[in-house]
């Protein structure tokens, strides 16, 4: 009767066991690496349910796949290497790194990911605490900070983008001012704390009348618990502020506009905030069908808001008539008609085409004394190659230094061009 007692005891009530998460490991003082002959403290903290057995154990270690003997919620260690713990019904945690340094200088960081809008502070440490001097921090290479002394760098709201390798160097005085010193090089990763949003269609909102859009978004398992806000926007309007709720609705008077709509989401400090593309429209078979009510067009692309679009409807087709009836105002070989007499672009709209025989006919005089001109220059042309090549076909203009612009002239009392023979 005790065996069965000591173990429903063994078992929490409602299998809360099943549904345990796994136990946050922490590291006090919180840095990854530490000088030889340091210690620092390991804590393990999840559900300790309060046993009633001969032997309670309610934590255990490892250190790489090695039991440590001990059961308490931390322990102290001094070695080096990967540090694990679990909580009774509960998973493994995640593990610890821990290395240990006997370089004159080490850059310690972080023993955990830290997260977007979260500081973040690493330290350039000399051997027990001696004073660095001309201190410079490096990251992926590049300078980014400079000391006079002994300093922490800090980067008050981390991004993405402070993600890398990271090294520190300077001087100390052992007794004497030494030669610049390097650190090994460490490794820190800045965790996103939620992907961008996106704006999705959730369906008709009935009692307000109009569109229900949502701005979803999915913060890290670990920050789960992080309030966010929503702002909404149509184009660079802001149509709500920030607020708590994830949900608008756009007025029904606005339905076809749904795709000039995009939203942001931020922590209640501001410290992150991102913004989503332009909303895309749901197509046929989703909980909203807008195809009857939005603008039978192209449905808009995922644009970043910074790339506001003018303007996301179809241009109306035209349906006047074929151009091919219109008539250009040139001919083939770029001589232009003259003013006043060139066909009309077309007929308008709706009208039945009109014949262009009559402009074709008002054209025709003109057309007449510009091919008599053409054969008449061609005439002269053709007299003029000829006295150049063979200057004994015309005895009489042997001896003369004339240029045969002067055996022509124009005549002045008609647009005929005539010859003159001299």
């Amino acid at each position: 009767m005790w065996a069965l007692t000591a173990l429903l005891l063994l078992v929490p009530s409602g299998g809360r066991a099943a549904t345990l998460e796994k136990p946050t490991l922490s590291l006090h003082p919180p840095w990854t690496t530490i000088f030889k002959g340091e210690r620092v403290t390991l804590r393990c903290d999840g559900y300790h349910p309060p046993l009633l057995e001969l032997r309670p154990i309610s934590t255990l270690w490892y250190s790489g796949h090695l039991l440590l003997p001990s059961h308490k919620k931390s322990i102290e260690i001094q070695t080096p290497g990967v540090y694990r713990c679990q909580t009774r019904g509960a998973p493994v945690s995640d593990p610890i790194h821990l290395s240990v340094s006997n370089d004159w200088l080490i850059l310690q960081v972080p023993y955990a990911a830290v997260f977007e809008g979260e500081p973040l502070v690493m330290r350039c440490r000399g051997w027990y605490d001696k004073m660095v001097y001309k201190l410079h921090y490096y990251h992926d290479g590049k300078a980014v900070r400079y000391f006079h002394s002994s300093a922490n760098y800090t980067v008050p709201q981390a991004r993405a983008s402070d993600s890398g390798r990271y090294q520190c160097s300077g001087t100390m005085r052992i007794p004497v001012e030494s030669a610049p010193m390097f650190s090994a090089k460490a490794a820190v990763t800045v965790q996103e704390l939620f992907p961008a949003p996106v704006l999705r269609v959730t369906g008709r909102a009935e009692a307000r009348g109009g569109v229900a859009v949502r701005c979803d978004t999915r913060l890290h398992p670990q920050k789960r618990d992080t309030p966010l806000q929503f702002a909404f926007y149509k184009y660079s309007r802001p149509v709500r502020r920030f607020d708590w709720g994830a949900e608008y609705t756009v007025p029904e008077s606005e339905v076809e506009e749904l795709e000039s709509y995009w939203c942001e989401a931020a922590t209640a400090t501001r410290s992150v905030r991102k913004r989503s593309p332009w909303l895309q429209l749901a197509g046929r078979g989703s909980p909203l069908d807008l195809a009857s009510t939005s603008a039978a067009g192209p449905q808009a692309a995922t644009l970043a808001p910074g790339n506001q679009p003018l303007s996301f409807r179809k241009p109306p087709v035209s349906r006047s008539a074929s151009t091919a009836t219109s008539v250009q105002n040139t001919t083939s070989s770029g001589l232009q008609f003259p003013a006043g007499r060139a066909p009309t672009a077309g007929p308008p709209a709706c009208a039945p085409p009109t014949p262009l025989e009559p402009s074709a006919g008002a054209l025709k005089p003109d057309v007449d004394l510009l091919l008599q001109e053409m054969q008449l220059l061609k005439g002269l042309l053709n007299r003029v190659v000829l006295e150049l090549k063979e200057p004994q076909a015309f005895p009489e203009h042997r001896g003369t230094l004339e240029t045969p612009t002067s055996h022509f002239a124009v005549s002045g009392r008609t647009p005929e061009t005539t010859i003159v023979e001299s």
